[in-house]
């Protein structure tokens, strides 16, 4: 193996550059380089394996739905009926079941837009989205703590990036400005999530809407972590501010509160048509096969029904009990994170807590800027007071 040489010893976490890299290098030995270089900075990542007696206070299953038996029911039924397993190619060739259809109708009542179209995961949706709208000389503007499948999203576009602080409206404004006195005719589009995946903060989503019919911007919002715990019956942080009829598009995911898997894009009926037609990556992927569909489906029923109301009551009662515990300000987010600054400092954390029964990795650099490592603690409806209390206990005596 090729030994790396560290060009600032004194600082080789910080500036890990290996002075040794040559083209004539195989294809192992960069390997083993990256590799190791990795390693230096904390961020190796290993596959873990499953560890049912772990208590899990970092998955997305706000509501405990993944594990519901009515939610297994519909997908076994599912299963039973359509005689199929895999959804065996895309839609627009053999596979638009009666079950994807379904759900997006439904879906697109419940956010309260025209029409709703199904991806295989909210990664997709938003790689197969802005593309589809927008093309070089157009401009995306995105928050600077916006999901990497925002991201990808823009730059597969061709359209010029801007980036603003998080939840800088000064900035936003100011680019904004500065884009509309060279060019009154560009298509702009804001990027933005209403609850951030690793902050656990909020959009200032009425703001953002003002600024956006101001300068003539259309404005995607992804709603993933909102999605099913915010807003009457759950519709979101959109529907909660009265704004859906005002932004251009929302995209979901059914792999977070709804406890399945798969993305959505919802808006006008024009928006899905045109998606249809030019979105690469609905029209190139096999669809999710039609089993989730229902299981989606019976989760969106669940989740507007006074069960519904009652896990997203549970949910808020503990997150309020761990941010008093805590001692931290209770922003009612199920996302809490807990800096740690140093990668190592968060590995070390994640180690201890899971030698004391809690599942909580670390999540590092690329996941979150450098230096602003963290254990990203969630809650869920289904978390019994006296597991928070104990997790809350041992994170008093560590930080």
């Amino acid at each position: 193996m090729v030994k790396p040489t560290w060009s600032d010893p004194k600082n080789s976490v910080s500036s890990p550059l290996f002075s040794i890299y040559h083209p004539s290098m195989s294809f192992e030995e960069t390997l083993q380089l990256r590799l190791a270089e990795d390693q230096a900075l904390n961020q190796t990542r290993r596959l873990p394996t499953f560890s049912p007696h772990l208590l899990r206070f970092c998955d997305n299953d706000y509501l405990g739905l993944a594990s519901h038996p009515n939610i297994i029911k519909a997908a076994i039924e599912s299963l039973q009926n359509e005689h199929t397993l895999g959804a065996q190619s895309a839609r627009l060739i053999s596979t638009n079941t009666t079950s994807h259809q379904k759900l997006e109708t439904e879906l697109a009542v419940f956010k309260e837009t025209e029409a709703v179209l199904l991806f295989s995961s909210g990664y997709t949706a938003a790689l197969g989205t802005i593309p589809a709208i927008l093309s070089s000389g157009d401009i995306v503007i995105l928050d600077k703590l916006a999901h990497a499948c925002l991201i990808d999203g823009a730059k597969l576009s061709g359209a010029k990036l801007r980036v603003f602080q998080h939840n800088d409206l000064t900035q936003l404004e100011d680019i904004l400005r500065e884009t509309r006195t060279h060019d009154s005719t560009a298509r702009i589009l804001i990027v933005v999530e209403s609850l951030y995946s690793m902050d656990g903060n909020f959009a200032p989503l009425s703001e953002i809407v003002a600024l956006k019919d101001r300068y003539d911007a259309w404005l995607m919002v992804d709603e993933a972590h909102a999605t099913g715990i915010y807003g009457a019956q759950g519709k979101g942080l959109c529907s909660q501010a009265g704004l859906s009829s005002r932004i251009e598009i929302q995209m979901g995911t059914l792999s977070k509160a709804l406890g399945v898997c798969g993305g959505f894009i919802a808006g006008k009926k024009s928006l899905i048509q045109h998606l249809l037609n030019r979105s690469r990556s609905f029209l190139f992927t096999t669809t999710s096969p039609p089993s989730l569909a229902a299981a989606a489906h019976a989760s969106l029923q669940l989740i507007q029904s006074q069960e519904g109301e009652t896990l997203r009551r549970n949910l808020f009662t503990n997150i309020t009990i761990f941010n008093q515990l805590f001692k931290r300000p209770d922003l009612g987010s199920p996302i809490i994170p807990i800096l740690t600054g140093s990668e190592k400092k968060a590995l070390d954390l994640s180690q201890i807590l899971e030698q004391a029964g809690f599942l909580i990795p670390a999540i590092r650099s690329p996941t979150v800027p450098k230096g602003q490592a963290r254990l990203r603690i969630t809650m869920k409806s289904s978390h019994k007071s006296q597991s928070i209390e104990e997790l809350a206990r041992i994170l008093l005596t560590l930080i």
